[in-house]
């Protein structure tokens, strides 16, 4: 199990400042050693759960060009018919995956191509699942012109607890499928954006994983077997 690039740092100074105050609670409370015990323990927790957070597991990618891959671990709580404003403006089928503060944050891309569009919103952290979140959030927009031929659109949303948004791309990019394109930290979303006539295969309250689960395969003029 490896740890995420932009996680190290975050590790680095919390082990330094955990340490640093658990020595001076043992130098300057030392009679009261019940707390300083208690103070160590809660210590080491909070450690190993921004360890687990910052995790990066290895994932046996699947590729193909007409298959979307899921962007990142978490559970499908959307899959709807929506007006997507700031790109296509026009209405496209839209998959939603929240991802929960123990669910791995790194993003992949869903699909291999050439991005069209980026762009970053700063903006507000409600939680992931409101349904403004999408468009008043701090938030990153992708297009990319898929290898199959559709656009397909991706969007990373930071949540409540999120407070910083991480991304490896840039328009003209070509990018390939189930590689990393960015990092949300502590507690998100992704949106996905395809055409309406996209076989979705999967459904609300599944778990997925991202490089990993088949999200949808996109309509082209040879489609895969799948």
């Amino acid at each position: 199990m490896k740890i995420h690039k932009e996680g190290r740092r975050i590790l680095f100074f919390t082990i330094l400042v955990l340490l640093a105050i658990n020595l001076l609670l043992f130098q300057v409370n030392a009679r009261n050693d019940t707390f300083n015990r208690i103070f160590a323990v809660v210590s080491a927790v909070v450690f190993l759960l921004l360890l687990q957070f910052f995790r990066s597991p290895y994932r046996n990618l699947l590729t193909h060009e007409d298959l979307l891959i899921a962007p990142a671990d978490g559970k499908v709580v959307v899959i709807e018919d929506v007006h997507e404003p700031e790109y296509f403006d026009d209405v496209r089928k839209q998959i939603s995956i929240f991802m929960s503060p123990i669910n791995v944050h790194i993003t992949r891309n869903p699909i291999s191509g050439i991005v069209r569009y980026f762009k970053y919103h700063p903006g507000n952290y409600l939680v992931a699942w409101h349904p403004k979140s999408s468009t008043k959030n701090e938030r990153t927009t992708v297009v990319v012109e898929s290898d199959a031929g559709p656009l397909v659109l991706f969007r990373q949303i930071a949540g409540a607890m999120a407070r910083r948004i991480v991304w490896y791309v840039n328009e003209g990019d070509e990018v390939n499928q189930g590689e990393e394109f960015g990092f949300i930290k502590f507690g998100s979303r992704v949106d996905v954006f395809v055409p309406l006539d996209t076989d979705i295969k999967v459904q609300l309250g599944d778990k997925v994983k991202g490089g990993e689960t088949v999200i949808a395969q996109l309509k082209t003029t040879t489609p895969a077997l799948f």
